[in-house]
């Protein structure tokens, strides 16, 4: 039986990235998936007859640019556009904002001259914050760890380097940093701006993925968080994959069986073999034992530690940390085939305009999506739900027959477990329902333009695609679960208790998000580890 260097659990777009940078290494690597296809939840499929679509993840920027260049997406057939402008935040009684370069103040300056004003300053605010997240993306953070020795004092070194970038600002940019760290978005918007659009266009980014209302604490780090990405060279800049999302992952799997590394599909990993003490390996649902070296999981951390790899090989603090891992994003995804255009009460009209490109929420202000969140903890989903539609073949006709298009529905409140036991598959249709007369809201005639729709719900992305609670972020990213302590304080180098075993995924350092920044960290670490073995015999 060979022995590979390394097997990777999930052929999501970061263990794809992870097995490209250990394959270019010089590494002998089998990534082993789940599903017939690679990508997880950055694929595109077909839903409905003649029309394909980003099935979950469904839009681009925090993709790093590194990362594209290293692996040479663009020349495996990436190509990413940008919106024509970035959000439209209509209201039913038809006023709007359209938020672009050049035209935002102009926009805001329609409710507040104020805000107007003070928007430059903001922009500021946020850049400098979210440069000190790019700077940190692709590095492990300071991993604490007790005791004085050579990797404590390594660790000591990175904290020391962290805080001497941080002195460098002025003391009131590190106000704000700490600020967008720890603050609710809700209370750090509201200190800025009056007006409600404009404090939903920001808010948004502070709950999008997050089962939160914008006034817990730390969703200001979620807005920022959803501020460090960028599309061709433009930062805070959103876009379109052509092809979808799986247009990404598919270059990454090119990128990735170039560099050698050997991708199986149809291949659930039921566990992780320990021996010794230390992973060799991984038994498949089959009974199959795949063995390596060293085993890197882009799975979600509590299925990895609860499930995949034996209790006993884990010491109780680690363990029960995992048990109580946090999952859950509040997220019900659609997808649907639309007749038409929809035509908006604030800005009528079925012919393509910039608006239909752009990413259109509808949750006017603060105030609605805090009720979201609150209804959806009292009866299992918001009455009054929160949906983002973006309508990709605005910008992408290879997804939908001629005069036709594809609309993405990233709805929210729902929770992960509904009260009283009762079973998503039982409720599915009834919040599809729901969703769809929401926007029906702010387009009349929206619902008589749908030829086909596809529901997931938070069981439905769990059992589709392994997304433990539905939660697209391989855990909430709330302070307690961020930096140094994700998935734990002393294991954020993407190192496990047990020897050779990795976490490649997005319950890692930076967080979620379609960035592949997790795949690169870990790989630098497997690499390292693997390479130190050979000289030690």
């Amino acid at each position: 039986m060979s022995v590979y260097d390394v097997v990777i659990i999930g052929a999501g777009h970061n263990g794809l990235t992870c097995a490209a940078y250990l394959g270019m290494a010089g590494l002998r690597v089998k990534v082993l998936e789940r599903r017939a296809v690679v990508g997880g939840a950055a694929v595109t499929e077909e839903f409905h007859p003649g029309f394909r679509n980003s099935v979950a993840a469904y839009t681009v920027s925090l993709l790093n640019p590194k990362i594209i260049r290293d692996l040479r997406l663009h020349e495996h057939g990436l190509r990413i556009v940008e919106r024509r402008v970035q959000n439209f935040l209509p209201t039913p009684e038809g006023h709007y904002l359209l938020a672009s370069d050049g035209r935002t103040e102009a926009q805001t300056a329609k409710f507040s001259v104020r805000d107007a004003e003070r928007y430059a300053a903001f922009n500021a605010e946020i850049d400098v914050a979210a440069d000190v997240l790019r700077d940190l993306a692709l590095r492990a953070p300071p991993n604490l760890v007790s005791g004085l020795n050579l990797r404590s004092l390594g660790e000591l070194l990175k904290l020391g380097a962290l805080a001497k970038a941080l002195r460098r600002l002025p003391d009131e940019r590190v106000r704000s940093v700490f600020e967008l760290f720890t603050k609710s978005a809700g209370d750090y918007l509201d200190r800025w701006f009056e007006s409600d659009l404009l404090k939903a266009l920001f808010g948004f980014d502070a709950v999008v993925g997050n089962l939160a209302s914008p006034y817990t604490p730390g969703t200001a780090y979620v807005l920022l968080h959803h501020a460090f990405g960028e599309v061709n060279g433009k930062r805070r800049t959103w876009g379109h994959a052509i092809g979808g999302m799986g247009a990404i992952t598919q270059a990454m799997a090119k990128a990735a069986a170039g560099s050698g590394a050997d991708i199986q599909t149809g291949a659930a990993v039921r566990e992780v073999v320990i021996e010794r003490g230390r992973a060799g390996g991984v038994v498949l649902a089959d009974g199959t034992i795949v063995r390596g070296k060293a085993v890197a999981a882009n799975v979600n951390p509590k299925l990895l530690y609860t499930s995949m790899v034996p209790p006993d090989a884990l010491d109780a603090p680690f363990l029960d940390r995992m048990r109580h891992w946090r999952c859950g994003s509040g997220t019900f995804r659609m997808n649907v085939a639309l007749s038409e255009l929809p035509s908006f009460t604030a800005l009528p009209g079925r012919e393509l305009a910039d608006h239909h490109t752009a990413g259109i929420i509808m949750a006017p202000s603060l105030r609605y999506m805090d009720r979201a969140y609150d209804d959806a903890k009292r009866h299992g989903w918001s009455r009054a739900p929160i949906v983002e539609m973006l309508i990709p073949s605005t910008l992408d006709d290879s997804l939908a027959p001629p005069g036709t298009h594809v609309a993405s529905l990233f709805c929210q409140h729902v929770m992960p477990e509904l009260p009283g036991g009762a079973s998503w598959h039982t409720h599915r249709d009834t919040v599809a329902d729901l969703m769809i007369d929401t926007i029906e809201q702010y387009a009349p005639g929206f619902k008589a333009s749908i030829l086909g729709r596809q529901a997931l719900s938070p069981l439905d992305l769990e059992e589709t695609f392994g997304l433990t609670g539905g939660d697209i972020f391989h855990g909430a990213m709330s302070l307690d679960q961020l930096f140094w302590a994700r998935p734990m304080i002393g294991y954020a180098d993407y190192r496990s208790p047990v020897a050779g075993l990795y976490h490649c995924g997005s319950g890692t350092h930076p967080g979620g998000g379609v960035t592949g920044a997790p795949g690169h960290n870990a790989a630098k670490a497997i690499a390292g580890d693997l390479q130190r073995r050979r000289w030690r015999g």
